[in-house]
């Protein structure tokens, strides 16, 4: 396996201090079983899976996630499911119904100790005395001001936090634009800029991610940084130093499980074992058991706000090792295929990325349109049900489809795709495939020909706008689909994908709004749509 750089790993402490206008205090008991995917994120931010449970079971039973937008704006809702009881929210809303001849309330808030691991914030909340005078008390004595002592757990803290994100995230559609020294999100390549500006914004202020210590290279804390699974090296090694990063397992807003599927295959798989997958899936099992019996986490949140990460086709079914994982923990996958258990609405679609050289060196960039004299091209093996009947119809059959199982001798894949003005980018034996970025890293637009399959970064990028969408019945009719599109949109998607690549960039060290923060963005947005509490929006 080949290393990605030298790894630093920072040990801070951070107290978590604030100040939140109270009005009234009431009893407050938490309910740690979790539920997972209880607010509803329903907009053309995230259009199929966040848009309501119907038409969540829908975008899992078609052949593509690419629904339409709804037409209606950002909401994020929070529905309670289950019994138990409920909680009540620290939050800049937090009211008690009381008598209309009760006088205001003004609210002190102190914080009694710096909050470490495991201690609870104390806030002293103080009712100040009325400043307007009592006819009918001619000594004029005020009231007495009764204090009141108030104890918060970190994890009630973050749960406010979060619950004021979403709704700077909700209104954000409408308002203003952020200002943003970096990169400011608009144009038709988001299914709504504004909110994802503000979401992401949101996520720098407050995301943390604690990762378990426990586990020894090079199964865990290691991955490849190279070839086509090059997204769990990367993501692995940059997030051990990332800003995102906590030591304090109680300021974390999810935790990562740090294995890597890819090492697990290589240098534990047996082939001829008579179980295969046994090794594989005990190696996972005891890790979960491992942090469960270890941290209180995992239990508490029964998984719902943890995470893994995986490009090697086997992951989906490695994260069936334990139950939990499989149906509540966030996963994010390369394989991102809704016929194989692929839940939109908690799993992540992130991209298969191949780096040959563990760098993107001489990979991005090409020529403008008007100098792509083909009109599609593609070149790869027969593996997967998809691609036989690519070759079947196009093969040597069209000199404007250039379609190929071997490339002849001496002509280069990275040069016909920069000499094409769109790349074809059929599933293999999965549904993933490292042609999408190439295509977007050459300025050729894609041509995604796959069933079941969530593109990456789904929730914030329209694909349609940028790439072109054909699903395998349509194969035969691929060149007059193609011959279709006008001279302008064609200019128009090419320009959008340059635009958008941005977002699948690979950089060292990272780049805001780069693919390790985008994988990072999705994995926050799905810890945004968890509830781990009874707390209510407003």
């Amino acid at each position: 396996m080949e290393g990605c750089n030298t790894r630093m790993l920072s040990s801070t402490a951070r107290l978590l201090g604030f100040m939140v206008p109270l009005m009234v205090v009431s009893v407050m008991v938490v309910s740690m079983g979790s539920n997972s995917s209880n607010w509803i994120f329903a907009s053309n931010y995230y259009p199929w899976a966040w848009s309501s449970v119907s038409s969540l079971s829908s975008a899992r039973n078609s052949s593509t996630a690419f629904d339409e937008p709804p037409e209606d704006a950002l909401d994020l809702r929070r529905r309670v499911v289950g019994g138990g009881e409920r909680e009540e929210a620290l939050s800049a809303d937090y009211t008690l119904q009381r008598s209309a001849a009760a006088p205001p309330l003004g609210v002190q808030v102190t914080q009694a100790e710096p909050p470490s691991a495991g201690t609870k914030v104390e806030l002293i909340i103080t009712p100040k005395q009325s400043t307007v005078s009592t006819l009918f008390n001619d000594t004029h004595v005020l009231p007495s001001t009764p204090t009141i002592s108030k104890r918060f757990t970190n994890f009630q803290v973050l749960e406010a936090k979060l619950q004021k994100a979403r709704a700077a995230i909700r209104n954000a559609k409408n308002g203003n634009t952020s200002f943003d020294p970096d990169y400011v999100p608009s144009g038709p390549i988001y299914w709504n800029p504004k909110s994802f500006h503000r979401s992401y914004l949101e996520m720098e202020k407050l995301f943390k991610v604690f990762i378990y210590k426990e586990g020894e290279q090079p199964i865990f804390h290691n991955g490849p940084c190279g070839s086509i699974y090059s997204m769990e090296g990367n993501f692995i090694y940059k997030l051990e130093t990332s800003s995102f990063r906590t030591q304090n397992p109680d300021q974390a807003s999810v935790y990562f499980l740090p294995f890597s599927v890819v090492s697990m295959v290589h240098f534990i798989y047996d082939r001829s074992a008579p179980d295969h997958w046994l090794p594989l899936k005990q190696t996972v099992k005891d890790y979960v058991d491992l942090v469960a019996g270890r941290y209180p986490y995992w239990n508490r949140s029964i998984g719902s706000d943890h995470f893994m990460l995986s490009c090697h086709d086997w992951g989906p079914e490695l994260s069936k090792s334990v139950p939990e994982l499989f149906k509540n923990s966030i996963r994010a996958l390369c394989n991102a295929n809704v016929s194989e258990g692929f839940q939109p609405s908690k799993d992540v679609s992130i991209p298969e990325i191949n780096l040959p050289g563990g760098r993107t060196n001489g990979l991005i960039g090409g020529p403008s349109p008007s100098r792509r004299p083909i009109l599609a091209f593609f070149a790869g093996g027969l593996h997967g049900p998809i691609r036989p009947i690519l070759l079947e119809h196009w093969e040597n059959k069209d000199p404007d489809i250039e379609v190929h199982q071997y490339l002849p001798k001496g002509v280069s894949y990275s040069a016909m795709m920069r000499k094409s003005k769109y790349c074809i980018c059929p599933s293999g034996y999965e549904v993933a495939s490292p042609r999408m970025v190439e295509a977007l890293y050459t300025g050729c637009v894609p041509v995604l020909v796959k069933d079941g399959y969530v593109p990456p970064f789904s929730d914030i990028l329209n694909w349609k706008s940028f790439s072109v969408v054909v699903s395998v019945k349509e194969i035969p009719n691929l060149k007059s689909i193609l011959a279709g599109i006008s001279t302008r949109q064609y200019i128009r998607m090419q320009r959008r994908g340059v635009a958008v690549r941005r977002h699948f960039e690979v950089n060292l060290p990272p780049k805001r709004y780069d693919v390790f923060h985008m994988t990072l963005h999705s994995i926050w947005l799905r810890r945004m749509n968890t509830r781990l509490n009874g707390v209510e929006d407003s």
